[in-house]
């Protein structure tokens, strides 16, 4: 595939990711629309949350004001290289920002300058593994500042939690990040959650779990159990959406586990709001072709 059109490519991936709700979070919503009663608060600002996606999505606007940052997780085979590919991947993000489609969110620590374009150190944020198959396989997610600063990491054991190292403590920390969190993680949200690793790999895993789609089954069945009853306590919390009250204060809960070094044990937890933008993009012989799953 030429450059040109490798960069039309992501261009469009960002656009979807930005403007339209993935539709596995909206059958999400829907389900708590359902859960909560048609005359209930927490039923109508779900409804208001739907209508504000299915406006963005026609009128080809941004979900939500804050397009957060743009995390990639690329697979490429033998035919692309590298380089190639997170250049156009940026020369995209650059029109995307002039277009519209994102804001400008990349601002330096240092001297609080934002660089306009939403390239900087470490902007975009890119995840790279080779494979042995030609092609291209490219997962975004746009995560936002207000969910983003409401994730948590945990050493256990946890004596303010009493929370030992085991999955009744992996379930405290969790419990305690959606409680703390309330409405400021914009609730309805998804919680992507790591158990083991060291502090940085912990919580890259934690992030990656938001690329799973929210009706699958973990292959763990300890976490796969441990995922539906954290379901259904988190929604027995009452913050519900937006922190007004209700069952609905998360969509789904994914949990990835790595090995750990015995002197440490790790859980993090990231947590995407209900404008949970996501999406897949796959290159074969020069077609492309776009999904959620």
């Amino acid at each position: 595939m030429d450059r040109g059109k490798l960069e039309e490519s992501f261009l469009e991936l960002i656009r979807r990711a930005s403007t339209s709700l993935p539709p596995d979070v909206e059958a999400a919503m829907r389900r708590g629309i359902e859960a909560e009663g048609e005359e209930t608060s927490a039923a109508s600002s779900l409804s208001l949350m739907l209508e504000n996606a299915r406006q963005a999505k026609e009128g080809e606007t941004p979900i939500c004001q804050d397009t957060g940052a743009l995390v990639f997780y690329i697979e490429y085979g033998p035919d692309f290289r590298q380089k190639e590919i997170e250049e156009a991947a940026r020369a995209a993000t650059v029109k995307a920002t002039e277009r519209y489609y994102l804001r400008p969110n990349a601002v330096d620590p240092v001297t609080g300058a934002n660089s306009g374009n939403n390239l900087g150190e470490g902007a975009p944020d890119f995840h790279f593994d080779q494979r042995y198959d030609d092609g291209l396989r490219v997962r975004l997610i746009l995560k936002g500042g207000g969910s983003e600063n409401v994730g948590s990491q945990y050493k256990l054991p946890d004596g303010r939690l009493k929370a030992g190292r085991d999955l009744a403590g992996v379930r405290k920390c969790i419990l305690d990040t959606v409680y703390n969190a309330q409405g400021k993680g914009c609730a309805p949200g998804v919680v992507g959650a790591c158990i083991g690793g060291n502090r940085g790999t912990s919580f890259a895993c934690s992030k990656k779990q938001l690329l799973r789609d929210l009706g699958d089954t973990n292959d763990d069945p300890a976490l796969a159990e441990l995922e539906e009853s954290l379901m259904k306590e988190l929604n027995s919390l009452g913050i519900g959406p937006s922190g007004f009250g209700g069952k609905t204060t998360v969509l789904g809960v994914k949990i990835g586990k790595l090995h750990r070094l015995p002197a440490c044990f790790f859980v993090s937890v990231s947590y995407v709001c209900w404008a949970y933008r996501k999406a897949f993009m796959s290159v074969k012989g020069g077609e492309v072709a776009y999904d959620w799953d």
